[in-house]
């Protein structure tokens, strides 16, 4: 039984955006999902998030994982990759809207105190997909591409679908296509 994990973004929660919508559907398909609170979203920092993450002894991270997170909680599944215990591996994440470093917000600083292992990531992860609109407002395209070289992932690029959130798209309260890509793996 594929588990899944899904991390929101700065500023949001669970009910934000199309992570409730999903989760039901993927607990309608039978899967384990965790669709938790992160601590203190307003300012994401990995130092506080994966502690929390990794103390959820109810969900396992094995080789039925996967990850999906959405723009800062997208860099906090790369940090969580990273710090898993060794011999740990997880299937794969799925990363939305990500970003490489703060983009000039001072909210956003902290989840780049710890620097990326891509190597370490890598072996913690059979496989990356960054999906990613042309028109992203907050977080540039090129970042996902650069994300996607270091991990050797695959970039999906969609079309004039901002940051895929209600915020500037009101039917972002679902995200059909990536349940269809999550079903693909």
């Amino acid at each position: 039984m594929t588990k899944y994990l899904i991390l929101h973004g700065t500023d949001a929660t669970p009910d934000s955006n199309w992570f409730m919508w999903l989760k039901g559907k993927l607990i309608g398909q039978g899967s384990e999902v965790w669709l938790p609170q992160l601590p203190n979203s307003d300012k994401p920092d990995p130092a506080n998030y994966t502690p929390f993450l990794l103390a959820n002894k109810d969900f396992v991270f094995d080789n039925d994982t996967v990850i999906i997170g959405h723009s800062s909680g997208s860099v906090e599944a790369l940090h969580l990759i990273q710090n898993l215990p060794k011999g740990v591996s997880i299937k794969a994440a799925v990363l939305v809207s990500a970003f490489k470093d703060d983009l000039g917000w001072d909210s956003l600083t902290n989840l780049f105190t710890e620097p990326f292992d891509f190597e370490t990531i890598k072996a913690h992860c059979g496989k990356f997909l960054f999906l990613h609109s042309d028109d992203d407002p907050h977080c540039p395209i090129e970042h996902a591409d650069y994300l996607a070289e270091h991990t050797g992932g695959d970039v999906i690029e969609f079309q004039g679908q901002g940051h895929f959130n209600t915020d500037l798209s009101p039917e972002y309260k679902q995200f059909p296509e990536l349940l269809e890509i999550l079903n693909d793996l």
